[in-house]
């Protein structure tokens, strides 16, 4: 029987259906992977920021990564929102169990500014979360915090990109540029070469959730057995036509498209 790619993705929710688990749900069916969800955080959030939190029980995360890894496979999985250091021991606990593909993404903030993540737990998802990580995927504030260094030019973005493998223990480490002006230009390093990825910027303020689409692409292509270069490259090019074909939805920073890639296809 043909083996059918599973991938599950730890997060908190958007019921906006923008970012977190909705989105991270969304990239999967659209990439033809098997999505599965444990949820740490049920946030009540929308294109203009967060109006409140809840988050779920330590032991009932727990509890649902077991239901989850005792029945089912996981080739790959991706956290997201990881509001506090309880959440990442128990998730820390799991990941020392299983082989899958770790994608990593350190969120921080929301689109809006709104903080995702308790001031004391980024040290612990740095010292301890990191260095199990097949590949981390921060954006330029993200990246400072994890390097301790301000990053102003491509060249900062490069030597982040270095630093967060060789200095801090993630296998590879995607630094996205989409903070800068001109061109989004991302730099991978997997620990022996330094890989480059670009594309046009878009005029648009519909941005709200691509780190999570563009982390949650990278973990489906994973699971489909893609090597990590060829994954993060077809990931680059679905966040960008969900970019592309964004919606002006709500009254903030709209939601990408999740089938943009499908518009994408037939407008070539």
């Amino acid at each position: 029987m043909k083996q059918i790619p599973c991938a599950l993705t730890i997060a908190g929710t958007d019921p906006s259906g923008g970012a977190g688990i909705q989105a991270d749900l969304k990239t999967f069916q659209e990439l033809a992977v098997y999505g599965m969800s444990v949820i740490t955080s049920v946030v009540a959030q929308n294109t203009t920021g967060v109006q409140n939190v809840h988050h779920i029980p330590i032991e009932m995360i727990k509890e649902q990564m077991q239901s989850v890894f005792s029945d089912m496979p996981v080739h790959s999985l991706k956290t997201g929102m990881i509001a506090n250091e309880s959440m990442m021991r128990v998730i820390v606990e799991q990941l020392s169990k299983t082989d899958a593909y770790y994608v990593m993404d350190p969120v921080m903030v929301a689109t809006s500014g709104d903080p995702l993540i308790a001031e004391e737990a980024r040290d612990f998802l740095k010292e301890q979360l990191l260095p199990l990580a097949t590949v981390v995927t921060p954006n330029i504030p993200e990246a400072e915090f994890i390097t301790g260094q301000k990053i102003h030019d491509i060249n900062d973005l490069k030597a982040a990109a270095s630093e967060i493998v060789e200095k801090h223990g993630a296998r590879a480490a995607l630094v996205k540029g989409g903070h800068l002006e001109g061109d989004a230009v991302d730099y991978l390093y997997d620990g022996n070469t330094i890989h480059t990825f670009h594309s046009k910027r878009f005029d648009t303020t519909s941005t709200h959730g691509t780190g999570c689409t563009y982390s949650a692409a990278i973990t489906a292509y994973l699971s489909k057995g893609f090597p990590l270069y060829e994954a993060v490259n077809k990931a680059k090019q679905f966040v960008t036509a969900a970019i592309k074909h964004s919606f002006p939805l709500g009254a903030g920073n709209g939601p990408t498209n999740h089938w943009g890639i499908r518009e994408e296809r037939v407008e070539q």
